[in-house]
């Protein structure tokens, strides 16, 4: 058919392509896996070296701003009709705190379980192993602090209105509710997707906004658990009476700790460095 070119002018066609055509097309062409966790994994011995200071205050930053998920969403289900369809809508408010959190940069624990593991498998010494568990542990308990700041301005400032405060502390409730089993499973696949989320930011330049959205949406839209989120609304239940502090913490906190880290580390990492290990060596070895 006339309409159709030859591999013969298939062929000559190519040829009048431009090298700087070609570098454009290579810019634009999907990044490969193992470009992905080289960026990831130089992301993640970048954060190994900052001055432990300087997470810290990310850190407790991060954990204040995380808690606009439980207070969006809050305001998000005070003002629509109690009918079927509902969460479908108020699940969005989910993803504000981490927007805040993960378009500002700042230290996210869950983020972590991936960029500062990906360097340790890589490099399994003393060193990177010591260096990650001192890194989870700052981040950690920053933004446990940073959540339990967030919890007492909520509770007690009156920065919000008593019926928001009433729905907050009803959708905390339901999370206290789980229990430790249940908490740990939950926990999984949300520690998972904060793994995926991260490893799709580097071929996601523009659209930064959109994959937060959409990773954080489907965590709020499964009832799946976020340790960080989770502990704005634990501190909340335990403010509030309503629980102790130690069937919380014992409970709910730490399952929910254990399945995010297996999730995002144990599982995703793993199989992320599993899939480009052998070709990374080949090129450029495995520092």
């Amino acid at each position: 058919m006339s309409g159709q070119n030859t591999p013969a002018q298939e062929h000559a066609e190519e040829n009048h392509i431009t090298e700087e055509e070609r570098e454009q097309a290579a810019t634009l062409t999907r990044l490969k896996s193992r470009i992905v966790y080289e960026i990831i994994r130089q992301e993640g011995r970048a954060e190994l070296s900052r001055p432990q200071s300087s997470i810290w205050w990310s850190g407790i930053a991060a954990g204040l701003a995380i808690s606009m998920s439980l207070i969006m969403e809050a305001f998000l289900r005070q003002h629509l009709p109690d009918t079927d369809w509902r969460p479908l809508v108020e699940n969005f408010g989910y993803a504000a705190g981490f927007l805040l959190v993960m378009l500002s940069r700042l230290q996210l624990f869950t983020e972590n379980t991936v960029t500062a593991v990906l360097p340790t498998l890589a490099d399994p010494c003393r060193r990177t192993i010591l260096g990650t568990s001192r890194l989870w542990s700052t981040v950690f308990l920053a933004n446990m602090t940073g959540t339990f700041m967030a919890a007492i301005f909520w509770t007690f400032a009156g920065a919000i209105s008593q019926e928001t405060y009433g729905i907050s502390l009803e959708l905390s409730l339901h999370v206290a509710g789980w229990g430790a089993g249940e908490t740990f499973v939950r926990a999984l696949p949300a520690g998972f997707l904060i793994a995926a989320l991260v490893w799709m930011m580097p071929s996601s330049e523009g659209s930064e906004f959109w994959v937060i959205l959409f990773f954080t949406y489907l965590i709020a839209l499964g009832d799946f658990a976020h340790v960080v989120v989770g502990s704005a609304e634990l501190f909340m239940v335990a403010l509030s009476g309503e629980q102790g502090a130690l069937k919380l913490i014992g409970v709910n906190l730490l399952p929910a700790l254990i399945g995010n880290i297996i999730g995002g580390a144990g599982l995703f990492a793993i199989l992320a460095w599993g899939q480009v290990h052998e070709e990374m060596e080949g090129s450029t070895g495995p520092n």
